[in-house]
């Protein structure tokens, strides 16, 4: 297994791994919400395309991992290879890439990941509305200060 950057040839398996993933951080919203494929979705496509990306590889590409600056912009694990560490094995990769400051954005009802994310020392900065696919959704801003975990 291994982590690397990601080549266009890795598109298709990002795109899938995204599909099966996204409305998992949303699952803990009081409202159903419907998938909006990244490939339709202007804003967080062109976000994740100007991000420097990652991709786990064991076998296959398991997950992937985004960039841009200081900020974590994507960590998705394909379902079937949740819960044998690949999700912190990303991260763990993302924070080696950024140096001092870190920050990301995520549901503020996905405490899963919250709990992920603060075992990293990462500390809940600001909350906010936002929308995912039309529906209004509250996000929140984690921030990492120092190079430490």
């Amino acid at each position: 297994m291994n982590i690397r950057e990601f080549n266009e040839n890795d598109y298709p398996r990002v795109l899938e791994i995204y599909s099966k993933s996204k409305l998992d951080e949303l699952r803990f919203e009081k409202k159903a919400f419907k998938l909006l494929p990244l490939e339709n979705d202007k804003k967080r496509l062109s976000a994740l395309r100007e991000s420097k990306i990652y991709v786990f590889v064991d076998g296959n590409i398991l997950g992937f991992g985004a960039i841009f600056g200081s900020e974590i912009r994507a960590l998705f694990v394909c379902p079937s290879a949740r819960g044998n560490g690949v999700g912190r094995k990303i991260l763990e990769f993302l924070l080696s890439q950024i140096c001092g400051k870190a920050n990301l954005f995520v549901a503020k009802t996905n405490e899963p990941a919250k709990e992920l994310y603060k075992a990293y020392g990462f500390e809940v900065s600001d909350e906010f509305l936002t929308e995912y696919n039309g529906e209004p959704v509250y996000a929140n801003e984690m921030v990492r200060t120092n190079g430490q975990y």
